[in-house]
């Protein structure tokens, strides 16, 4: 039976501290691994994206394989045909398939009728593969995990609830700071306060996100942006933290909004890092499902 990777809670913490050791590995020799040789990825994008497509792409290359790019127009779905039918036909063709979209139910009915591992790269409500990416990053930064702090500041979103989730499987406690209205479920594991300061202190990184999303209504925008205004990472606020605390940021970024220009570009932050950790860790994600 396929492993999928969909809410990033299917890792025990043996295989989540294996796949960040891997992913170091792939990083200092990126193409030490042949695991896709003559073998085919399907990636569908129902939402756009930067960084997911050109680090997927480039990972599954490094791979040995070919990453097949698939956009809404360039598939049946899109006209009616079923998430089951296409889970039958692409598991014919591909080793595994990776789903970028704003409709959580079609993740679930692939990976359902899927027979190769389907791996969420974006849905409303989760994204793991981004949060993998975060702590490798935190693991070069800091060595370790198990005993770290991170801060998360701004809207409780899919990247918030999912750092929470993944982290505490790693050991890191994240304490997630949002205004009333933009906060996390209750009972959702992890500290949840109004208080970015609260948050933001003692705490090794401090992690934001876009205020305004693709997913977001427009006509609310500015609303959204005033709301948000006091939850901005600023140095001042990096300076609540433990010594030698960093920034982290998802992208894009809106500098002057949820990020000071200082912040996003200064000698604080791995956000860089961050990017481009991406590649290794899905790159060691595909070897762990794929693999099995």
């Amino acid at each position: 039976m396929a492993r999928h990777f969909i809410t990033g809670t299917e890792l025990s913490a043996d295989e989540l501290n294996g796949l960040l050791e891997r992913a170091l590995e792939l990083k200092a020799a990126p193409y030490s691994s042949d695991l896709l040789r003559r073998r085919t990825v399907a990636l569908i994008f129902e939402k756009p994206s930067t960084r997911t497509r050109v680090s997927f792409e480039a990972g599954v290359t490094e791979l040995g394989g070919h990453p097949m790019v698939l956009r809404s127009e360039d598939l049946q779905l899109s006209r009616g045909e079923s998430a089951r039918d296409t889970a039958y036909v692409l598991s014919r063709h591909v080793a595994a398939i990776g789903i970028r979209t704003g409709r959580e139910e079609l993740i679930a009915d692939v990976a359902a009728h899927a027979s190769v591992p389907v791996i969420n790269m974006l849905s409303p409500r989760h994204h793991p593969i981004q949060v993998l990416a975060d702590l490798l990053t935190l693991r070069e930064a800091f060595g370790q995990l198990d005993g770290l702090t991170v801060a998360y500041v701004g809207d409780g979103n899919n990247v918030a609830r999912s750092l929470v989730a993944v982290g505490a499987t790693a050991g890191v406690e994240v304490r997630v700071a949002s205004p009333n209205g933009f906060q996390l479920e209750p009972g959702v594991p992890g500290a949840l306060t109004d208080d970015p300061h609260e948050a933001a202190r003692g705490a090794h990184a401090v992690y934001t996100d876009v205020w305004v999303s693709m997913s977001d209504d427009p006509d609310s925008a500015a609303e959204r942006r005033r709301t948000l205004a006091p939850y901005a990472l600023t140095d001042e606020l990096l300076d609540l933290g433990a010594p030698g605390a960093i920034a982290l940021h998802c992208l894009p970024a809106h500098p002057g909004e949820e990020i000071t220009e200082h912040v996003l570009y200064g000698d604080r932050q791995r956000i860089w890092d961050q990017a481009e950790n991406r590649r290794h860790a899905q790159k060691a994600l595909l070897e762990l499902l794929i693999g099995a």
